[in-house]
């Protein structure tokens, strides 16, 4: 029961926003009562802390196993933006900037998993590109791998980027298009394109 009750949550939230979904949206969405989910997080806020761990710990393993497939770097950054956007449910309610808003602490927690894990997965993506021969030889890796993260974070401030004028998936795609042009030899530049000319989704 733990476990639908965090699977169900966490589908709610990020449809609906953490600030939004209450404990009785919950209970009703899912036919039980109150008390049951009581029984497994004493209040809202455990809950929320709950279905980040869970779902961060989702996506790092799905990350994991998409870069231990040992895909040609462009593609897999493609793969990890497909398979992120899936398990956000492609943040139409801006999550990120509500769980900063109402819920700080968790953020602060969560923010800095995501930027370990994501600064490791970009450096070894740059580094087999470089290797590889699909990204230049002279880069500033540890430069390029913090600005990738600090991008990625922005276009989801919804001040930035309101989700009316930027819809997230065209603005992720012109952000990894924007990313890999700065970064690409001829040989890479190939690749991107004709990734792009498949309406890659």
């Amino acid at each position: 029961m733990k476990e639908k009750i965090l699977d169900k949550a966490t589908d709610m939230f990020l449809t609906y926003g953490f600030k939004s979904v209450t404990m009785d949206d919950l209970a009703n969405e899912m036919g039980i009562s109150k008390k049951t989910i009581y029984t497994h997080f004493e209040n809202k806020t455990k809950l929320v802390e709950n279905c980040m761990d869970h779902l961060s710990q989702n996506i790092i393993t799905g990350i994991t196993q998409i870069c231990a497939l040992n895909k040609n770097p462009i593609e897999e950054i493609y793969e990890i933006k497909k398979f992120v956007m899936v398990n956000l449910k492609d943040e139409k309610s801006s999550p990120q900037y509500q769980l900063q808003k109402y819920y700080p602490k968790i953020h602060k927690t969560i923010t800095q998993r995501q930027f370990e894990h994501m600064q490791q997965c970009v450096t070894d993506n740059i580094h087999r590109g470089v290797n590889q021969g699909y990204y230049r030889d002279n880069l500033n890796i540890g430069f390029i791998s913090r600005i990738y993260y600090s991008g990625v974070t922005s276009i989801k401030d919804p001040q930035l980027f309101p989700l009316e004028k930027f819809p997230i998936k065209p603005l992720m795609d012109d952000y990894l298009e924007y990313h890999i042009r700065g970064i690409v030899t001829p040989k890479g530049r190939k690749v991107l394109n004709e990734i792009i000319n498949s309406n890659y989704e």
